[in-house]
C-alpha cells in the first residue's frame, strides 16, 4: 500500500484530502506543519507527499526545498488557497522548486487522484 504525507494547517481540508485518499486505498498520515511533516518523512519515508503552502512554523516552500536537498527525487504535489498574493505565485515557486504538481484550494478531487496516481499508482 503506497504511503501518502499531507501537510496542511487547515484541520477541514486535512480531513477531507486524508478520507479522499484513504478511500482509493492509500495509507495517509497528516501533519499540521512543515517541520512536523518532514519529522513524518524522516522517521517513515512515504511515497508521495502532498503540502500546502501557507501555513506557521515552516511554511511549503521551505518544506520543499529541504525535502528536495535531502531527497532529490521525492514526489510532492503542493496546494494553496493563496493568502495575500494570488496562489498562482506561490504555485508557480513551489513548481520551481521541484513540485510536480500544483493545485488552486479548493482541490478538485479527480484532477487530485489523477496526479496521485500518475506519481505513485
Amino acid at each position: 500500500m503506497a504511503r501518502i504525507i499531507i501537510i496542511d494547517d487547515n484541520v477541514q481540508i486535512l480531513d477531507m484530502l486524508k478520507q479522499t485518499l484513504e478511500r482509493e486505498g492509500y495509507e495517509v498520515v497528516d501533519a499540521s506543519n512543515g517541520n512536523e511533516g518532514i519529522r513524518l518523512y524522516r522517521e517513515n519515508p512515504a511515497d508521495l507527499i502532498i503540502t500546502d503552502i501557507l501555513m506557521p512554523k515552516k511554511e511549503g516552500l521551505e518544506t520543499i526545498m529541504e525535502l528536495k536537498r535531502d531527497v532529490p527525487d521525492v514526489k510532492i504535489i503542493a496546494i494553496s488557497g493563496g493568502g495575500r498574493v494570488n496562489p498562482k505565485e506561490y504555485l508557480s515557486m513551489a513548481k520551481k522548486l521541484g513540485a510536480r504538481y500544483t493545485f488552486s484550494k479548493p482541490v478538485e478531487r479527480e484532477k487530485l487522484l489523477a496526479a496521485v496516481r500518475k506519481l505513485i499508482g
